[in-house]
């Protein structure tokens, strides 16, 4: 059982800014040079497609929900959903 909902627009944005992190761990340990202002593109990059993939699994989650809502209850019936 989940003890919270997945929620992938948190996960597309953590998987961005690790990203970031690499690359500014990647030019602080001489491995290759980074210019400051290459990760801005990363980051709001990243940010705008979480926000975009937040938005459309809350919509999926809201017509699942709305489908659930019309399925008998678990106080109802007694059996779990």
């Amino acid at each position: 059982m989940w003890r919270h909902e997945f929620q992938p627009g948190r996960l597309v944005a953590g998987v961005f800014l690790m990203l970031a992190g690499v690359v500014y761990a990647g030019d602080a340990g001489g491995l290759w040079e980074t210019p400051w202002f290459v990760l801005v593109p990363v980051v709001t990059g990243g940010l705008c497609t979480a926000g975009a993939v937040g938005v459309v699994a809350r919509s999926v989650h809201r017509r699942r929900g709305a489908r659930r809502a019309t399925a008998p209850d678990e106080a109802e019936t007694g059996l779990p959903r």
